[in-house]
């Protein structure tokens, strides 16, 4: 048995893209409590899990968004995410990162079908 399939997670991981670039519109951003912090969580339309935001997500979203740094309104914001290494306290580790994808900042909300 497989352990992410063992113990789900709530949140999006690196092994939920599958290797591919996955292009979502954001529904809502949530502040939630993970581990002993509160982090804002953004989720995505038609899709389950929400991806906790570091500052380096945050604020590439809000450049998507037209500098818009006011997380709630970034509803309707299409992003596109995309599986990759980064550097971390000295070594290197699985990361999603957020960039624009070649569409208007605000589209209409619509459902994806891609999986995760």
């Amino acid at each position: 048995m497989n352990i992410g399939r063992a113990f789900p997670s709530k949140y999006l991981k690196h092994s939920d893209l599958q290797g591919r670039r996955l292009g979502v519109t954001i529904e809502r951003v949530e502040v939630e409590k993970i581990g002993d912090k509160q982090k804002p969580v953004v989720y995505f339309v038609g899709k389950p899990k929400g991806l906790v935001l570091n500052v380096t997500n945050a604020r590439a979203i809000a450049e998507i968004a037209g500098g818009d740094e006011e997380m709630d309104n970034w509803a309707g914001v299409h992003v596109l995410l995309y599986p990759t290494k980064v550097d971390f306290q000295g070594g290197r580790v699985d990361a999603i990162r957020v960039e624009a994808e070649d569409r208007p900042a605000k589209p209409p909300i619509e459902e994806d079908d891609n999986p995760f």
